[in-house]
């Protein structure tokens, strides 16, 4: 994900023509002409800790260090980054190994592992919910002018949802201004790789804005939350339990983002109406099919 010369916000931006994240099939269309699109590639990448095997998740395989890292973090495996001594990746082997200083033993943990709802086999450990206990999120705040023109913003970047679809995007953003974009054929694998970036980076957290184009489940708000985002937006609608989540948490969801409309379920009280809506941008075209 190079930094884009038309894009010059992004510090890591989406490189849809990364010739290992699809390739070309051939097919059928509606008319019985043949024809070729891109398909997104979906493979496997197993993530260790130390020598615990933790997870096999299936990636477009970008970043897998970002990817391991993160995930490791969001399920409470990991303290932070002064604890990782050393991250490996084997390409031929498909694996990342993450090193830490202090042992660490999850066999218990592990048998609590459990499915959610997200696409290509979401995981979430059963005491997860645990590490939010004590959490408590940085006062922000939130102009609706900074939501309008980060979804123009994003909506116009070239992505793999755009070369080939069957993809989610989660982009780390700071008032305006879209950061770090990652996409993956789940999007709790995406979040986690902004998670990996953010904790291989030490960056802060406090003063961001996570915008998904995947649904507002449990685990985005749980995973958000860990991150210590205050701020969670999507171009899509919400769970009932992700909801109650914001809300205990403090969280500010947004959710059924399209254009310059949209529905805020938690921490209404961080949003400052302070964008003209009589000046209308079109985000929602690209909204389908994510």
């Amino acid at each position: 994900m190079p930094i884009r010369d038309d894009f010059p916000d992004y510090l890591l931006a989406p490189d849809p023509r990364g010739s290992a994240l699809s390739r070309a099939m051939s097919g059928i269309d509606q008319n019985g002409q043949a024809k070729n699109i891109n398909v997104v590639e979906e493979r496997p990448l197993t993530i260790f800790l130390n020598s615990q095997e933790i997870v096999t998740a299936m990636t477009i395989g970008d970043y897998p260090k970002y990817l391991a890292l993160g995930f490791l973090y969001n399920q409470g495996m990991l303290s932070g980054a002064d604890d990782v001594s050393s991250v490996q990746y084997d390409d031929e082997l498909k694996t990342v190994v993450v090193r830490t200083k202090s042992q660490t033993d999850y066999e218990e943990k592990l048998k609590k592992k459990t499915r959610t709802s997200g696409c290509a086999v979401g995981t979430v450990f059963g005491d997860m919910m645990d590490g939010l206990q004590g959490v408590t999120l940085p006062a922000a705040e939130v102009r609706t002018s900074w939501l309008y023109a980060l979804a123009d913003k994003i909506n116009r970047t070239p992505s793999l949802y755009l070369e080939a679809g069957a993809i989610h995007g989660t982009v780390l953003c700071q008032q305006d201004r879209p950061l770090v974009y990652m996409e993956d054929v789940g999007r709790h694998n995406a979040v986690d790789k902004v998670a990996g970036w953010l904790l291989a980076e030490q960056a802060t957290a406090a003063d961001k804005i996570l915008y998904t184009t995947g649904r507002l489940t449990s685990e985005m708000v749980m995973k958000t939350a860990l991150m210590g985002i205050p701020v969670l937006v999507s171009r899509s609608g919400f769970t009932a339990w992700a909801v109650e989540i914001a809300q205990d948490v403090g969280l500010t969801l947004v959710g059924r983002m399209r254009g310059q409309r949209f529905v805020c379920l938690a921490g209404h009280e961080r949003l400052i109406r302070d964008a003209d809506v009589s000046i209308s941008t079109d985000s929602a075209s690209l909204d389908s099919g994510r």
